[in-house]
This record gives structure tokens, sequence and C-alpha cells, in this order.
């Protein structure tokens, strides 16, 4: 009997949830395409008259309504689960914004010149 490893050999729950979501993410367009384009494919019982316009509409419309729903669902999934994962870090004082503009535009210090004014 071979030896057991030290390591799990499968993904944490969580991360093999959240790239379940993500494929599922991914492949949401393919799926909008198929069922978008479904409805040209249908024709009335004997193949020789088209199909009801209405129909058509009403069914791409509530098709569109649950992909939206859908990819909403998928993005507040995928963003609770990055929180959990990256928390948000402390927030930026004014004060260093203040500071932060000063060396973005050439300053250093309390008004010195920097290095990109050619003096």
């Amino acid at each position: 009997m071979p030896p057991r490893p030290s390591e799990p050999l499968f993904l944490e729950r969580q991360t093999y949830r959240r790239r379940r979501l993500m494929d599922a993410a991914r492949l949401l367009p393919v799926v909008a395409a198929a069922l978008i384009l479904l409805p040209v494919l249908w024709a009335g019982p004997d193949q020789s008259e088209p199909a009801r316009t209405a129909m058509g509409g009403l069914y791409v419309f509530v098709v569109w309504l649950l992909l939206i729903l859908a990819a909403a669902l998928m993005s507040r999934r995928l963003i609770q689960t990055d929180a959990l994962r990256d928390p948000v870090p402390d927030a930026v004082s004014p004060e260093d914004e203040v500071q932060g503009q000063g060396a973005r535009f050439g300053q250093t210090g309390a008004g010195q010149p920097g290095m990109g004014d050619g003096a």
C-alpha cells in the first residue's frame, strides 16, 4: 500500500466552488448565444409555416432577463468570495492623498522640486 501524501489531494470546498462559478461565468455567453439563436430553428408543425413572431419575441426577452439575473447572481457571489479572500486595505487619509499628489507632480517633501523639473 503506497504511503499517504502529506497534502490533501483535493482543493478546499470554497476554492473548488469559486472556480466552478468562474467556469460557469465564462460559459454563460456561449449558452446565451445558443439560447438566443434557438428561435431561428422553430417552425410550424408541418415545417412549411414559419414560427410565430410574438412567441419568438417573448422567448428572446424572457431568456434575456434570465441571463441578466444569472450574470448578476454569479458576479455577486464572485465578489463576495473575493471579499472574503482579500480584505479591503485600510482607508487612505486625506493627508496621505495630498502627499501622494505632490509626489505625482514631481515634488518631494514640503514643496521641494523633484528630479523631473530640470533643476
